[in-house]
């Protein structure tokens, strides 16, 4: 028998570069490929880039000149671009470094098969289209074989907001949603190989709009009442989320939907109404604050995290200190801060920058800040009894490791409790960046 050829994936960026990695290694095992943790054993090597980070282009071809040095004594070591910079670069990368065999975009991995046999006839890769055919359903067929209890599925891609700092619309294309059968049937499968909570993933996920069993199109609140329908399945989570698509009915699920977890990742970007319109993001701080407010009302114990955006071009300080305040109104539970950097092709690529210093400064400030609110919405947690689905061992003898309702990390303290059980918990004690738990019954 011919021994299998070793595939590592190295992932970059966002819960959705996760499932995609996942799926490039699905779509390559039928070709021989098993995957490795170890780089240096490998076959073949993918980098699965994002562009949304600072540098991030030349953070991947500082990588690829690490890894063209395993070709020395590895002559054919195939290397492979994939994701994001892959879609944004293009034939630039096998330029800058010819060391790179394969590029393949976000919406192009499920010809990975036909771009490896390029490979195996010692000819280069390059697939950066929008192809007309479903790489979903071109990949539908799944290995078989148990999985860890919580798992990621994409639902929706591509976003037709066009925020001033993002590049999103220019890698992974317009808005798109995948059918509600496939969905489900992919949701199924999940389960009967023990998965147990299921993060519905988007760029822009609740502006979901596939078509439903009926012929309509369906939104993300009828997605997941169909998906809450699924025996097995006792969690389910989105993200990420556009406050201008936040639904009436998606909102009435919150309060009403079980099986849908206490928490909503909804990024704001600033709290400074001049700025938000710089960055075209369609919504003021006061329709987010109102917004906030109703979906406090549909689920009280909601725990909210965001993303934050500092040092934007033009930003005053009052501009920033705008933001620091409707941080403060919210309370976010977890938030998401970053200094901007400027994405080439995007609108705010030509406007000028916030001193460096300044915006250093002002990221400090704003991270000082989500800590404490984080803090306190832990620390407020100590004492209140909750559900913990089990992941892993902890660190301790007889110690699990788990994410509660509301996504914190969980250290189940002498727990007999196995891996995928969803055991409910009494919290002990606040630390760092996860709670402290005994078992209940």
């Amino acid at each position: 028998m011919t021994a299998p050829k070793k595939l590592f994936v190295k992932t970059y960026g966002c819960q959705m570069n996760v499932y995609d990695s996942e799926r490039m290694a699905e779509a390559l095992a039928p070709q021989g490929y098993e995957q490795t943790e170890v780089a240096a054993e490998a076959d073949m090597i993918l980098l699965n880039t994002c562009h949304i980070r600072e540098k991030a282009a030349e953070k991947v071809y500082s990588e690829l000149g690490r890894l063209k040095a395993l070709k020395v004594d590895k002559p054919d070591l195939k290397i492979g671009v994939a994701g994001c910079v892959a879609q944004a670069e293009g034939e630039e990368i096998m330029r800058r470094q010819p060391a790179v065999d394969l590029v393949v975009g976000p919406q192009s991995y499920h010809r990975l098969p036909q771009m490896e046999a390029k490979l195996r006839d010692g000819r280069k890769a390059l697939d950066t289209d929008f192809p007309a055919e479903d790489k979903f359903d071109t990949l539908r067929t799944r290995p078989k074989g148990r999985r860890a209890p919580a798992a990621f599925l994409t639902v929706q891609e591509g976003c037709d907001k066009f925020c001033a700092f993002c590049v999103v619309p220019y890698t992974r294309g317009a808005e798109t949603s995948r059918p509600v059968s496939r969905i489900l049937e992919e949701a199924r499968d999940l389960v009967d190989r023990g998965v147990r909570e299921i993060t519905l993933l988007g760029q822009n996920v609740n502006a979901y709009h596939g078509t439903g069993p009926d012929g309509r199109e369906w939104s993300l609140a009828q997605l997941i009442w169909a998906l809450n329908e699924i025996d097995g399945l006792a969690r389910i989570r989105f993200t990420t989320s556009h406050p201008n698509d936040m639904s009436d009915d998606l909102i009435e699920a919150h309060g009403s939907c079980k099986k849908l977890m206490p928490y909503l990742h909804l990024p704001v970007q600033s709290g400074s109404d001049r700025i938000l319109k710089r960055m075209n993001r369609s919504h003021t701080a006061e329709s987010y604050l109102r917004l906030i407010e109703r979906i406090r009302a549909a689920r009280p114990d909601i725990v909210l995290s965001g993303d934050f955006i500092v040092g934007f071009p033009e930003e005053t300080e009052a501009d920033f200190q705008a933001t620091l305040d409707l941080i403060d109104a919210v309370g976010y539970g977890y938030a998401y801060s970053f200094k901007y950097s400027t994405r080439p092709g995007t609108p705010a690529a030509e406007r000028a920058l916030v001193d460096p210093a300044v915006a250093d400064e002002r990221l400090q400030r704003i991270q000082a800040l989500i800590t404490r609110h984080q803090t306190a919405v832990q620390e407020a947690m100590v004492g209140r009894e909750v559900n913990v689905l089990v992941e892993k061992p902890g660190r301790a003898p007889g110690q699990m490791l788990g994410k509660s309702d509301h996504l914190h990390a969980v250290h189940i303290e002498q727990s007999s409790a196995q891996v995928g059980d969803l055991v409910p918990v009494r919290i002990t004690q606040s630390k760092r960046n996860s709670l402290a738990a005994v078992t209940i019954r």
